[in-house]
């Protein structure tokens, strides 16, 4: 979540409401205003809202690069502290402004509830909103990710598909994910990717290589490529779609054998350049649920010839631990 410029496009949208439409280059040179100055043009109560939001997004992911040279049990700590002061911060703010969905969305996230319950949570916030209705522009072609004022709502909707996949509600996950990519056809939030993942749990071979088609190949594909086919007990094919992770996604083989732990997302996924060892890092983190109830999977990818190398290799360039 890219939450200042959201912040200063915020701005300028509702400035642009109470003031008259703009012509492109005057929109341009109002957006450049509001980026020197977003304390001036943050007045409407949603606005400072999502200011003190963005804040807190920026004081925890700098705060993210001081536990480097910790022991666990220090880094588990310093971990939860982190956690629950945002999820303090966002609820508070939620509070002050219940329009703020983003705030209320990141304290479900960042709640120590588990996962059934960050769900109900997630669902109970989304049942008391309104229909979302997108803009004439949507309607006519358009994305709904267009209209900035519209991104929580769907941000809340990829959360709920998320958590659908963590509790097992792959059908559901599915249909949340159909209506992202329906309202928003540059899929800015990766529904594609977990709808991926449902497909694969499901073992839903066409559904999951038209995803494929349709979208860039990223380690959510690799990976799921690779376990798809594990499943269906088609193994020279699953062989050659795992050495795929390993030679087109960057520490691909290293970030299945050697999990990396992923902080809760604000609220949405990162966006990695694809094919980079963050973004594997991310897909394995998701695929994690399946890759357990793939009996023996991991052994039979440290098995195939090459892959534990690649990852060895990966850890002896990057100075990790192996």
């Amino acid at each position: 979540m890219r939450a200042f410029d959201e912040l200063y496009l915020r701005c300028a949208r509702r400035h642009e409401q109470a003031h008259g439409k703009l012509s492109d280059q005057g929109f341009v040179e109002l957006l450049a205003a509001v980026t020197k100055d977003p304390e001036s043009f943050a007045t409407h109560p949603e606005e400072k809202a999502f200011l003190e939001l963005a804040d807190a997004i920026a004081r925890f992911e700098r705060d993210l690069g001081n536990d480097d040279l910790l022991d666990d049990d220090a880094y588990a700590a310093h971990a939860e502290e982190r956690r629950q002061s945002m999820a303090e911060t966002c609820r508070r703010i939620g509070e002050e402004c219940p329009a703020c969905l983003d705030a209320r969305t990141i304290a479900v996230l960042m709640s120590s509830l588990g996962p059934d319950e960050i769900l109900s949570e997630l669902l109970d916030i989304d049942d008391g909103l309104e229909m979302l209705m997108p803009s004439m522009d949507v309607m006519m072609g358009g994305s709904a990710w267009d209209d900035v004022f519209l991104r929580p709502r769907l941000r809340l909707m990829a959360a709920i598909a998320r958590m659908f996949m963590e509790t097992a509600r792959y059908a559901m996950a599915i249909g949340v994910c159909e209506e992202l990519l329906e309202l928003c056809p540059g899929d800015e939030l990766g529904a594609h990717q977990t709808l991926a993942l449902a497909c694969v749990r499901l073992e839903n071979e066409d559904r999951f290589y038209l995803i494929a088609r349709r979208h860039e190949e990223d380690a959510w594909y690799y990976l799921g490529n690779a376990l798809l086919l594990y499943k269906l007990d088609r193994l020279p094919a699953a062989r050659r779609a795992l050495m795929g992770l390993a030679t087109q996604c960057r520490g691909g083989a290293y970030a299945l054998l050697r999990p990396i732990f992923v902080e809760s997302y604000l609220p949405d996924r990162p966006t990695y350049e694809p094919g980079s060892f963050e973004e594997a890092v991310l897909a394995v983190h998701e695929a994690d649920p399946i890759v357990v109830d793939s009996p023996d999977f991991i052994n039979w990818a440290s098995s195939q010839p090459g892959f534990v190398d690649a990852a060895k290799a990966f850890a002896d360039r990057e100075g990790f631990d192996w």
